[in-house]
């Protein structure tokens, strides 16, 4: 029942308030009036005053009191809620299913709506209520069952970085059943394809509600380049008047840290969807940008990610003259420079003063001999990831470069002189090109006819020749030949860069072919028929909130897929790696139309902001202890038995029961002082009671055997609850890991990367060493997989031997737990670090790891009971005990390795170390 802005849960009680004026009769009769009798001695008694009155009856404010008292405890009992929540169209009873679109467009608004959606499902509750929850962008099966097991997985439910597609809108359909239910919809404020199917489903079941946002949706699409500059466009779905918004340039400075490298302010006219503006960056910075957004949007379409296309590469074009002998480095060539000069940076001057500004590419046209020193800092500079391109010609192929072996910088031998029209090696007429094979780069380009080749240099035949061939000529001559070179590649023409051999460097064809080799960048974006037969390794992804993240272990994308396919949870918005250029899938085409939703009138449409609702029972029940309270202190003062000095006790007893009601804050401080002034060790809750608390009495053991053993003397242990409670008190968390225990919410994972960044460790503990391995696919394995996908985590390796772990206070080989034999994983020693001869280990002076990775149950093998007796076994008889004795010292070496650091990979141990090696 609903009265204003008040309900009642139960609101049969209030009918009780109809007794209320029996009880004021009741109350008024006590204590009973007095029966009057005249007596003659009273006479005497006239004109005296009695200082110890007694009233003869109740005073009406007591009465008051009283009533009030009642009635407070009447209302509390009811269920008195502040700002319930209203009833749906149709019913308040059966079925509840809640459909969420769950959108990159719902992230604008996640917060807010994840709120409204509690509140729901509190109220499905008091109502006992089945509820399921459908996301339309991963569609399941609903499942209904009992809207507390939703409320505790509210917090890992975010949105996604993609939207409905038809098919999945298929798949939730036919998931819906034949029985009845009420739909509540959380809409994203878009139309998308499918819509109105899926509304006549929900409404073919039950009443259908709307809950949208009315915030104005904005995106940003894809930056385009034009004359130099970049330009960026955003769209809105709905015209809301004139709007100004800034456009943000994200990318790394010099020192690789992230900043806004520029901004754009952009201003929506009256009635305009859509606005535009050109920004203007220096090559440097354009070089560094990693993506645009706008400003105060905190979802994955007001994010624009940059790829190669937005790049200009520096690219150093090199000749040699004809007319010196020797090697001599000149201005580009016309066809090369002319071709390259729109999209991308040239470097003029001499290799070596070249290679010190790291260009993208460089280009040698006709040059054949190298310096020593050109050549080896030449092949340095590949080898890190640089691209050499060689064009052919009259000096090159007068050389003996490349005859006998195999020059480090060609990619292929050749033969001596060349072949061409009326040469030794005749053709009997120009040569066209080939169509290009599948696993070239240059796969489905369009070859013009009039592209035809009099002359070249030859390759040697050779058993790798056919895998570095990526052109060839009609009769199969190789044209173009690749091959490797560390992380960089070298590329050789076998044509000249001008028009003297061929008539390629006159085509549109030479310019697809350079921008096919990274050596130029593409101004449009590729379409899918050119990248057929590809494979694209993603390599950061976007989530619904337009977050990047690692891709971490996500499949590779076939090339048409990654262009001409929807996005969904097999292809995720991002950047992706191919053969020889990188490529932005943003969330927002290159052309976007963002349609606002239009709901049928006799649908009812909610925004997502209402009144907290807040129970009111609680209030009620202590005010009506409070006024019984001042009911007795009157009732004693009327009577007379109640001195001065006993009511400033009695007032000071009411005022401290008051105080010792509990109080969670205070409870929160008592844990903060605790874990300040002691060294706790704290255990993450998971929500599994027997799991926590085997945890708790792992942590109880663990400190007992400090205490006993050490200088450490932990206290108790704490339980931690990661979205309420402060991290940084704790040295150590132990983390066991279930396949069930909730995800934590975008707040929990910046406190937890705050404490890891900071110093703090956690132990993650899959508790699977006897079924699986880390890393296999245990569900606590995948559980741990997807808790850790949003961590900050330094690259891991398995415990080397050499650890500061196997030393801090024990010497230890092997780390057991209630299991055994699996590895433990934490994280890995710098590239440079070396073993020093004589030396037992390595110098690891680089500070404690934030994560230690196992499944050896080791809070099962550490558990003691308040008798300090082993909770759980542990193998069998004396090789049991010796396993639980290794845990023990384990889990001492990780304490002392937190709160020392790695002081023992000082030299100044070494002594003493080698001497307990028996060195």
């Amino acid at each position: 029942m609903i009265l204003g802005p008040i309900g009642f849960t139960a609101p049969w009680l209030l009918l009780a308030l109809a007794a209320l004026p029996i009880l004021w009769l009741i109350l008024r009769a006590v204590p009973p009036a007095p029966v009057r009798r005249m007596f003659p001695g009273v006479v005497l008694l006239l004109g005296l005053r009695d200082d110890d009155s007694v009233t003869d009856r109740t005073p009406w404010w007591l009465l008051l009191l009283r009533m009030l008292a009642a009635a407070a405890i009447i209302i509390g009992l009811a269920g008195p809620v502040l700002n319930p929540e209203e009833k749906s169209a149709g019913t308040d009873r059966g079925p509840l299913l809640i459909a969420l679109d769950a959108s990159w467009a719902s992230a604008r608004d996640w917060a807010a709506q994840r709120e409204l959606l509690d509140g729901m499902l509190a109220e499905a509750g008091r109502k006992s209520r089945p509820v399921a929850i459908l996301r339309l962008n991963d569609p399941e099966t609903p499942v209904f069952q009992a809207a507390e097991a939703w409320r505790s997985r509210l917090t890992g439910l975010e949105p996604d970085a993609w939207v409905a597609a038809p098919d999945m809108i298929e798949t939730a359909i036919s998931g819906l059943g034949d029985d009845t239910f009420e739909t509540r919809w959380f809409s994203d404020g878009l139309a998308h394809d499918g819509r109105d199917v899926l509304l006549d489903a929900f409404e073919a079941r039950g009443p259908v509600s709307i809950y949208e946002s009315p915030r104005p949706v904005l995106a940003l699409a894809p930056a385009q380049v034009s004359e130099g500059l970049i330009q960026l466009s955003a769209h809105r779905a709905r015209t809301a008047g004139i709007r100004d918004i800034l456009v943000e340039a994200h990318g790394r400075d010099p020192s690789g840290v992230p900043r806004v490298l520029a901004s754009l302010p952009l201003q929506f006219a009256e009635n305009a969807l859509e606005v535009q503006g050109d920004l203007s960056l220096p090559a440097e910075l354009r070089a560094r940008l990693t993506h645009f957004e706008i400003a105060g949007q905190r979802h994955a379409g007001a994010v624009s990610l940059t790829d190669d296309s937005l790049k200009r590469r520096e690219v150093a074009l090199i000749a040699g003259r004809e007319d010196r002998e020797g090697l001599e480095l000149l201005s580009p060539l016309h066809y090369l420079e002319q071709a390259l000069q729109p999209t991308a940076d040239i470097l003029d001057g001499a290799l070596i003063d070249v290679l010190p500004a790291n260009p993208d590419v460089i280009v040698l046209a006709d040059v054949a001999t190298l310096s020593g020193a050109e050549q080896s800092a030449l092949l340095e500079w590949t080898q890190k990831g640089g691209m050499l391109l060689r064009f052919a010609g009259p000096r090159l192929a007068a050389s003996d470069i490349s005859r006998d072996t195999e020059a480090p910088l060609m990619p292929v031998r050749l033969r001596v002189g060349g072949r061409m029209v009326g040469g030794a090696m005749s053709w009997g007429e120009p040569k066209a090109l080939a169509p290009f094979s599948e696993d070239s780069p240059f796969h489905r380009l369009a070859i013009p006819r009039d592209v035809t080749v009099s002359a070249q240099v030859m390759a040697q035949p050779d058993p790798t020749l056919a895998d570095r061939v990526i052109a060839q000529l009609s009769d199969g001559t190789p044209l173009v030949t690749r091959k490797r070179i560390g992380e960089g590649q070298v590329v050789l023409f076998h044509v000249t860069a001008n028009a003297e051999w061929s008539s390629l460097p006159l085509s549109g064809l030479f310019v697809q072919m350079l921008e096919r080799l990274a050596v130029s960048s593409a101004l449009t974006a590729p379409e899918a028929k050119d990248l057929e037969g590809t494979i694209w390794k993603p390599v950061q992804v976007l989530d619904g909130f337009g977050k990047l993240s690692d891709a971490a272990t996500l499949p590779g994308v076939s090339g048409d897929r990654l262009v001409a396919a929807a996005l969904g949870p097999d292809l995720r918005p991002g950047i992706y790696d191919g053969p020889d250029r990188r490529l932005a899938r943003n969330v927002i085409p290159a052309d976007p139309t963002l349609t606002p939703t239009s709901w049928p009138a006799r649908l009812p449409v909610t925004g997502l902001t209402r009144p907290v609702e807040a129970p009111l029972g609680g209030w009620l029940l202590a005010l009506s202890l409070v006024l019984l309270m001042a009911d007795i202190l009157a009732s004693l003062g009327l009577s007379g038995r109640l001195m001065p000095a006993r009511a400033t006790r009695a007032a000071v007893i009411v005022l401290g029961g008051l105080m010792l009601l509990p109080d969670a804050g205070k409870a929160q401080d008592e844990k903060a002082q605790l874990a300040t002034s002691e060294v706790v060790l704290a255990h993450i809750l998971t929500g599994d009671a027997a799991l926590d608390e085997a945890a708790r009495a792992g942590l109880f053991g663990l400190g007992q055997t400090l205490f006993f053993r050490t200088s450490v003397e932990p206290v108790d242990p704490i339980g931690i609850n990661l979205e309420s409670d402060e991290l940084a008190f704790y040295p150590l968390l132990y983390w066991p890991i279930t396949p069930d225990q909730p995800t934590p919410s975008a707040e929990a994972y910046t406190k937890l990367n705050t404490y890891l960044r900071t110093g703090g460790m956690i132990l993650f503990d899959t508790r699977d060493a006897n079924i699986a391995g880390f890393g296999a696919s245990s569900p606590n394995g995948i559980k741990l997989k997807q808790l850790a996908a949003s961590l900050d985590i330094p690259p891991l390796e398995r415990l080397p031997d050499d650890h500061v772990l196997t030393r801090t206070f024990y010497l230890l080989q092997d780390f057991p737990g209630r299991h055994s034999g699996r590895p433990v994983w934490v994280e890995a020693a710098p590239p440079d670090a070396e073993k020093i001869e004589g030396m037992p280990f390595r110098n690891l002076n680089d500070g404690v790891t934030p994560v230690v990775i196992g499944g050896n149950d080791w809070a099962s093998a550490w558990a003691m009971d308040e008798r300090l007796n082993p909770i759980y076994p542990v193998g069998r008889g004396f090789a049991g005990e010796r396993q639980r004795e290794l845990a023990y010292r384990f889990g001492i070496n990780l304490v002392m390795h937190v709160l020392t650091g790695n002081y023992k990979s000082d030299q100044v141990h070494v002594p003493a170390l080698l001497q307990r090696l028996g060195q």
